[in-house]
């Protein structure tokens, strides 16, 4: 892209999630039309945009006729087929791009290029057989922690082993032959941070954020995160050095582990994160405004934060009481238009301010 996308041109999103309706919104307020890829006709972000087309991702003619009717491509999840993005980068750019969705599609390859920065990761090892999984809990140690090395978000796709035995139960739970074992890393607390850079290599990161996780899903997120200044300084830095070594346009999430050997990268996302949706209400230019901005060619806003504030997910059966959280008048809440409830699903989520700067 050589120039500034103008107002009124259309940013096409493939996915329609909840990422995709607040991507929507964000582009809505700079003069933005959205177009929609799902094949979900239920896709919440479906209602608040301009335009969608409701098909597989493996469905050649709606791919096509999808990038011909727009000016740039983003996508609100990592885990699209590589088909899918060759029909359509034929006709038109997608950002970020086709490195960092390499990177962060394959837990194995993440690793392997966070290492060749020279970032900390937990140790890990390629898993193809049983023989494999015995041989590098050896080397590793136990307790670890068995994943997919794709398709795997949430805490799915990961089992944690302790013994032999578990690990030869596990074995034939799964079905993937494509594994990574992960040592388990001793760490005091988890932090992220959420890193834009726009296509003139402008490079800007929110303050880290402290996560809390329950079975495996973000619970909430807490800024400022409690840790020393010099680990939120390297955090920001490290987030710079991947965002630009991977020429990456767009919002990028990082989430790190605090510990005794310092800031241990635990994974990247090619995307607006659930722990950025603080910025909603405690910056000027939230992390999906800053999104839109870099991948249409327009410089970055102010990402600075103006208040401390606390995110909490909505999950599962907490929808249920939204007549009771809106009754506080000091919360935020923002829902994501899914008419069907499930355990465990992130329904939205609320911003509470603890203190204005």
């Amino acid at each position: 892209m050589k120039t500034e996308l103008p107002v009124g041109a259309t940013i096409g999103i493939l996915g329609g999630g909840q990422l995709g309706r607040m991507l929507a919104l964000a582009a809505a307020r700079l003069g933005f039309k959205c177009h929609i890829y799902d094949p979900n006709n239920n896709a919440p972000a479906i209602d608040i945009s301009a335009k969608a087309t409701i098909a597989s991702y493996e469905n050649k003619h709606a791919l096509i006729s999808f990038a011909k009717d727009v000016d740039v491509v983003t996508y609100e999840f990592e885990n699209i087929p590589t088909t899918a993005l060759d029909q359509i980068e034929a006709f038109t750019e997608i950002h970020p791009n086709r490195k960092a969705l390499q990177v962060s599609q394959d837990r194995f390859v993440e690793k392997e290029f966070l290492n060749s920065l020279g970032l900390k990761t937990a140790p890990y090892i390629d898993i193809k057989t049983y023989s494999d999984l015995k041989r590098a809990l050896r080397i590793v140690g136990v307790p670890a922690i068995l994943k997919t090395r794709t398709l795997g978000y949430d805490g799915k796709g990961q089992f944690r082993i302790s013994n032999d035995d578990e690990a030869a139960q596990v074995m034939k739970k799964i079905s993937s032959s494509s594994l990574i074992l992960e040592g388990v890393v001793d760490f005091s607390k988890e932090i992220s941070v959420i890193g834009a850079r726009n296509v003139n290599g402008q490079v800007t990161c929110y303050d880290p954020g402290e996560n809390i996780h329950s079975n495996g899903i973000l619970k909430n997120t807490t800024v400022p995160a409690l840790v020393s200044r010099n680990h939120l300084t390297d955090a920001v830095l490290l987030t710079a050095n991947i965002l630009n070594s991977l020429d990456y346009i767009g919002v990028l999430g990082v989430e790190l582990f605090v510990s005794s050997e310092g800031l241990i990268v635990n994974e990247i996302a090619p995307r607006v994160h659930n722990s950025g949706h603080w910025t909603q209400n405690g910056c000027l230019i939230d992390q999906f405004e800053q999104h839109i901005r870099a991948i249409s060619g327009w410089t970055l806003g102010d990402g600075s934060r103006h208040s401390d504030i606390t995110m909490e997910n909505i999950i599962g059966d907490a929808i249920e009481e939204i007549s009771l959280i809106s009754r506080d008048p000091e919360i935020s809440i923002h829902l994501y238009g899914k008419s069907e409830t499930r355990p465990g699903r992130k329904m939205g989520h609320t911003n509470k301010i603890l203190k204005k700067n």
